[in-house]
C-alpha cells in the first residue's frame, strides 16, 4: 500500500473530474479519511503534500493528533455525542455533523469559551436511513434559523452520507438534491449562514460528487488501504 501514489492518482482523478465539468479543481478539497488507522498512516500522507485529515471518533481523533505534527488541519466527520464536544474545542477546523439544535448549542458554548467561532456543516439525511444521522429535508431550514441566532457558531454548508449503491450514477440525485438545498438556504440569507461547502463523495462515488458540486471529498480506503 503506497499512500503517497494513492494520493496522486487520487488528485489525477479529482482534477480530471473537475475538467469534465468545467470546474476549477482549486474549488475541491481532498478531506484523507484516516479513521482506523495510524498516527503513521497519516504522517505518511503528509509527506506526499496531504494536509487535510478527516477522524470519525473522539478518542481516536484526541489520540492520534498529538502524534502528528504541524501542518495538519483536521476535520470531524462522525455522530458526536454533546459530552464530548469538549474535547474538540478549538482542535479541528471544520465539524461535518451537525444534525441537532442541542449539539449546536452545545459546540456554540464549547467554542465560546475560547472567545472564537466554530465552522461546521449541517448533515443532511435525504435516504431517511434511521442507522445515519442527520437532519431531514424538510427539518434543515427550521434548524438552520435556530442555528443563526448562536453567536459562537458559523454555518458553512451541508454535508451529505447518502445510501451505499455500487453504481455511483444510482447515488447522482442525492448529490444534486443535497446542492439544491444548499441553494434554497442561500437565499435566505440567514445571518451566520454561507453555503460555500457541500461536503458529498467517498472513495467510490467522489467523481460524480464533484460533478455535482462538492467542494470537499471524504476520501479513506482508496487513500489508505481496508480499515484496520
Amino acid at each position: 500500500m503506497n499512500i503517497a501514489d494513492n494520493l496522486d492518482r487520487i488528485r489525477a482523478e479529482i482534477a480530471a473530474a473537475c475538467t469534465r465539468c468545467g470546474r476549477d479543481p482549486a474549488g475541491v478539497r481532498l478531506v484523507a479519511v484516516s479513521k482506523t488507522h495510524p498516527a503513521d498512516a497519516v504522517r505518511a500522507a503528509q509527506a506526499a503534500g496531504q494536509r487535510l485529515f478527516g477522524e470519525n471518533y473522539v478518542q481516536e481523533f484526541l489520540a492520534k493528533a498529538d502524534g502528528v505534527a504541524p501542518p495538519v488541519e483536521w476535520h470531524f466527520l462522525g455522530h458526536l455525542q454533546s459530552n464530548k464536544v469538549k474535547s474538540l474545542a478549538g482542535r479541528v477546523t471544520l465539524i461535518h455533523s451537525l444534525d441537532r439544535l442541542s449539539l449546536a448549542e452545545e459546540i456554540d458554548r464549547q467554542w465560546g469559551k475560547l472567545g472564537r467561532t466554530a465552522e461546521v456543516l449541517v448533515e443532511v439525511n435525504l435516504g431517511g436511513e434511521a442507522s445515519k444521522g442527520g437532519v431531514d429535508a424538510a427539518g434543515l431550514e427550521p434548524l438552520l434559523r435556530q442555528v443563526a441566532a448562536l453567536p459562537h457558531l458559523g454555518v458553512r454548508g451541508l454535508m451529505l452520507l447518502p445510501p451505499y449503491l455500487d453504481d455511483p450514477e444510482a447515488v447522482r440525485p442525492f448529490f444534486r438534491r443535497l446542492r439544491e438545498l444548499a441553494g434554497a438556504i442561500d437565499r435566505l440569507q440567514l445571518p451566520g449562514v454561507t453555503m460555500h461547502e457541500l461536503s458529498m463523495g467517498m472513495s467510490h462515488d467522489f467523481h460524480v460528487a464533484i460533478e455535482e458540486g462538492a467542494t470537499l471529498v471524504r476520501v479513506g480506503t482508496a487513500i489508505f488501504g481496508e480499515r484496520e
